[in-house]
């Protein structure tokens, strides 16, 4: 798996797997090594998975309680270089080489047209919040993906976006802009479609949350779906089927993309 230049495939991952093996063959219950940390037990498990970065002092502390002898410290090297979260690795993988990435995004500006201080602002809204080395890796990895827009074979790609989306300032009415600004210049492009939602549409087919669409490049359809609950995959039907169906739905409630880039352009115009 290649996630760009920002880290190795599967880092997060490998140092999970490896720091519970230390961890059993040490016969240190995951409630102790988190004593031993200050994390909680489950918040060790979320590393040991793979689906949290450890931070802090936790690697240097676990290497010596578990007797690691630096093994631990190594790999935790790669997860930092790696600028991603073990979860989004697969998803990295086929949306760089997709045939298609379709969007829907209710909360912020998708990742694909941030631009780099709208991305440091909403990676900074982190919570638990990310140190400095994480919020740059974070900016760096999310920036390198938007090459999927000048990639050969060119993909197609489209967006619904939320009006709200347009207006929440996050780092300043001038970063905003600024997004705004870059979202119409993508929106210029012969492969890419942007279409906003709305605020008075009385159905709404988007209402349990964001989601993206990708036709693989083995013309194979995926759905990615992430939120408070979890992060994943769906590849089978009916349910991947179903939010197929229903993007296909928000795309007829939205505005035309030829109205949506006026709206942008009035609401870039008012900041």
């Amino acid at each position: 798996m290649n996630i760009g230049n920002n880290g190795s495939p599967g880092a997060a991952k490998a140092f999970g797997r490896l720091l519970r093996f230390y961890r059993e063959r040490a016969k240190v219950s995951q409630e102790a090594l988190g004593r031993e940390t200050g994390y909680s037990k489950s918040q060790v498990a979320m590393i040991e998975r793979g689906e949290r970065r450890p931070r802090g002092n936790f690697v240097n502390v676990a290497d010596e309680v578990l007797g690691a002898q630096g093994a631990l410290v190594e790999v935790a090297e790669e997860v930092k270089a790696s600028g991603v979260a073990a979860w989004f690795e697969d998803y990295l993988e086929e949306e760089a080489k997709a045939a298609g990435v379709h969007k829907y995004e209710n909360h912020v500006i998708p990742g694909l047209l941030q631009t780099e201080s709208y991305a440091r602002a909403v990676i900074g809204c982190a919570c638990p919040p990310l140190d400095s080395d994480e919020i740059d890796a974070g900016v760096a990895a999310r920036l390198a993906r938007q090459a999927l827009f000048h990639r050969k074979p060119t993909p197609l790609i489209s967006f619904v976006l939320e009006r709200a989306v347009l207006t929440r300032p996050l780092g300043g009415p001038d970063v905003l802009k600024e997004n705004l600004l870059h979202v119409l210049d993508v929106a210029r492009l012969r492969n890419v479609e942007i279409q906003v939602m709305p605020e008075d549409r009385q159905t709404h087919a988007g209402l349990n949350g964001p989601f993206t669409l990708l036709d693989t490049a083995e013309r194979r359809g995926l759905v990615y779906v992430e939120g408070q609950g979890g992060r994943y995959f769906l590849s089978e039907q009916p349910d991947m089927g179903d939010v197929f169906a229903r993007y296909g739905i928000l795309r007829a409630q939205a505005l035309t993309p030829e109205d949506s880039a006026k709206l942008i352009e009035q609401v870039a115009r008012e900041l």
